[in-house]
């Protein structure tokens, strides 16, 4: 559990500021801050209903890049990938601010 928490810290910093990652990031800001992308519980993004297809489309290569990221961030602190998703769900859905959406209960709100 220890490693867990020591996980949790790494997971925003690694998935989040990679140099390869910035031209999808700035898109993400972009499209999360029109109220397209909203981020999910399991550490991923997801088109809001109603979002254009380029939505749907940078949430897969959003997600595909964070995937990539939690793999290597579970294998190098002997954890489950699910549970460094978990960590960063709950993070990056705290770090969401107000006015964006995050899906709760199966549902997009608007945080």
């Amino acid at each position: 559990m220890k490693r867990m928490f020591a996980a949790a810290g790494l997971v925003l910093a690694l998935a989040l500021s990679v140099p390869a990652m910035a031209p999808a990031q700035d898109a993400l800001g972009a499209a999360k801050a029109a109220g397209q992308i909203g981020e999910r519980p399991d550490g991923l993004v997801g088109a809001v209903p109603g979002a254009p297809a380029a939505a749907a489309q940078l949430a897969e290569q959003v997600n595909a890049q964070r995937l990539a990221r939690y793999r290597e961030i579970a294998g190098s602190n002997g954890t489950s990938v699910d549970q460094v998703q978990a960590l960063a769900g709950k993070q990056l859905i705290e770090r969401t601010p107000a006015g964006q959406y995050v899906l709760s209960g199966g549902r997009w709100v608007r945080k």
